[in-house]
């Protein structure tokens, strides 16, 4: 189990606003420690800029995990996973949301709202948050994405 003194920030696009608000809640009642980056109303906003936002506080080591939400979960991963330092994965099933830290030491979990419902997406939550990184087996591959984020950041660098 995650210990609850780790710093949790979540966020969403308009669609994703109400299981934002049910995830964020839940973690709260579970005593964790979460920052909602937003949005707070069904105004529309781009799923790029809530993500690149939370992205980059976890990324800049401001936050341990992070949960974003969109309609799909798709978008929403694909811009974290643009974001220095982070590894982000779409969960819509037990299975994933296990393997996103246990394999893959994610930082970020994704979910979209037209995809997987509030009781649902919290099961997924707890078995996230009860998930450790093994290492093992999965260690160099880790490291191996950890190798490409390197170089392309320096390339971005010297550019």
């Amino acid at each position: 189990m995650l210990d609850k003194s780790v710093k949790i920030v979540v966020g969403a696009d308009h669609f994703g606003l109400p299981l934002k608000d049910a995830l964020r809640d839940y973690l709260r009642e579970l005593g964790y420690q979460v920052d909602d980056l937003g949005v707070t109303s069904q105004d529309p906003v781009d799923y790029p800029d809530m993500g690149a936002t939370v992205a980059e506080a976890v990324g800049a080591g401001a936050y341990t995990r992070g949960i974003l939400v969109c309609g799909t979960g798709a978008g929403m991963a694909i811009v974290a996973n643009k974001v220095p330092g982070v590894r982000a994965v779409c969960v819509n099933d037990p299975y994933t949301a296990e393997r996103a830290v246990a394999s893959n030491n994610a930082q970020i979990i994704t979910f979209g709202s037209q995809v997987v419902a509030a009781p649902v997406a919290k099961k997924y939550v707890d078995i996230w948050l009860e998930s450790e990184f093994q290492g093992g087996r999965s260690a160099p591959k880790v490291a191996k994405i950890d190798n490409l984020d390197e170089k392309y950041r320096k390339a971005m660098e010297d550019a």
